[in-house]
């Protein structure tokens, strides 16, 4: 990670921070985008975009070149921003399928749109998407975070053909992440079987790391235990 410069989006939730940070201690430079508002001041080794709405694309465009500006470059785009809904199709709402594609469809898609060109320039550009192990087979109450996930799956796919050979894209398909949230949603869970955000966050930036020039197109499953 020494001296790249790394992209990370939904920077300030629970997987954003522990990921920017690890690459971070590793020597990156890391600009983190979010839709909270951030007043941490910009230094040469790091820059908080905040209050940027992701899934609209010039919102999306404007926090690229903001990040590629203050950088001069761009190496990795780490697409962690996103969210999460439980609703059954026949009791749910519409509104809801189509707030999880805006939230994890259009966020990815619009910030690779953006960042794609920056990192071709690089000599190892990287994307890697956050899918879900939960997008490979839907349960109950979970179609339209599995539906919005699967098309991330799809983007990965789609984009890793289409710029092969200038910047690998690939997605980690985590299962449940033991986070705080998600304790509270589900106290009687076994946490010792979900996947923790420094587990993902190696396989993360392993993919965004100069060893896996070889890899493009891969959807990694990550959290085997559930």
């Amino acid at each position: 990670m020494q001296g790249k410069v790394i992209v990370v989006t939904g920077a300030l939730g629970a997987l954003g921070k522990v990921v920017a940070e690890t690459a971070r201690a590793r020597g990156a430079r890391v600009a983190g985008i979010d839709y909270t508002p951030s007043q941490a001041p910009a230094t040469p080794e790091r820059i908080e975009i905040g209050g940027v709405d992701l899934s609209d694309a010039a919102q999306a465009k404007t926090a690229i070149e903001a990040a590629a500006k203050h950088f001069g470059k761009l190496d990795a785009l780490i697409n962690i921003a996103g969210g999460f809904a439980f609703e059954t199709v026949g009791d749910g709402d519409t509104a809801t399928w189509q707030r999880m594609h805006a939230l994890n469809v259009l966020t990815a898609l619009n910030t690779s749109r953006a960042a794609l060109p920056y990192l071709a320039a690089s000599k190892a550009g990287r994307i890697v998407n956050i899918g879900a192990m939960g997008a490979l087979q839907a349960g109950s109450g979970m179609g339209p975070y599995a539906a919005s996930k699967a098309g991330v799956h799809r983007l990965t796919e789609a984009l890793a053909n289409e710029w092969k050979g200038k910047v690998t894209i690939n997605a980690v398909l985590p299962s449940i992440i033991d986070t705080s949230a998600n304790r509270a949603d589900m106290p009687k869970a076994d946490f010792s079987k979900w996947v923790t955000p420094q587990e993902l966050a190696e396989v993360i930036l392993f993919l965004a790391s100069d060893a896996a020039s070889g890899v493009t197109g891969a959807l990694i499953p990550v959290g085997g235990r559930v």
